[in-house]
């Protein structure tokens, strides 16, 4: 296919297999050394096309932006855009969200963007906002460093709110329709793909932002 053709030549993404994640990823912790400055590092987690990666880097010149997805279709479609809008502050990675304590070293994230995950409606413990992903991303970021939340998905976002108040975390907004609210910030920079879909079909759009309370100890 030629789309994962060309996602191989570009070169702000990254791939790295199984092994390579297991043995050693050469990035993780080294970032900065990539982006060749030590401005805040921001993911986006199940990226798909980048939309919100991208749109934040034009925005905001001064973090760095990774988007991170399996899909190397989807992927290819933001690591193209971001080139060719010449975007020096964006990467993209394509792994497993699961594998992520293996490609970031603690406390290198500054923020945590997830737009539309996959809701898991029979596999809560998969869920972007389990306990267990909380967990890991707790291990990554730096204090104070937000997570936001953009879905279609009620039970998702009811879910990830009561998560939030069982595990102590400082939920510091949310909204269960985002277009009838009074926001007028980052996350109405633009729309995903699926997003468009959901507005279309009259399902209103779901968003909330948090921050992890501290920990001496996250367990995988």
């Amino acid at each position: 296919m030629a789309r994962f053709a060309e996602n191989e030549t570009f070169p702000h993404l990254f791939q790295p297999g199984f092994e390579e994640l297991q043995s050693g990823f050469e990035l993780r912790g080294r970032w900065k050394d990539f982006f060749e400055n030590n401005n805040p590092l921001i993911l986006e987690l199940g990226c798909g096309k980048g939309e919100y990666t991208v749109a934040l880097s034009a925005q905001y010149p001064c973090n760095n932006y990774i988007g991170i997805d399996i899909k190397g279709a989807r992927l290819w479609r933001g690591a193209k855009t971001s080139l060719e809008n010449g975007h020096k502050n964006v990467a993209f990675l394509r792994m497993r969200i699961d594998s992520i304590l293996k490609a970031f070293a603690p406390h290198e994230i500054s923020g945590i963007w997830i737009t539309f995950p996959d809701p898991q409606p029979a596999k809560s413990r998969k869920r972007l906002t389990s306990p267990m992903f909380l967990n890991r991303y707790a291990q990554l970021l730096r204090p104070e460093s937000i997570i936001h939340l953009k879905t279609d998905s009620l039970a998702f976002f009811e879910y990830t709110l009561e998560t939030i108040a069982g595990e102590g975390h400082k939920l510091l907004m949310h909204t269960f329709d985002l277009y009838n609210s009074n926001l007028n910030e980052d996350v109405m920079l633009t729309q995903t793909h699926y997003e468009k879909i959901f507005l279309a079909q009259g399902i209103p759009i779901k968003y909330l932002r948090f921050k992890l309370k501290a920990r001496n100890e996250h367990v995988r």
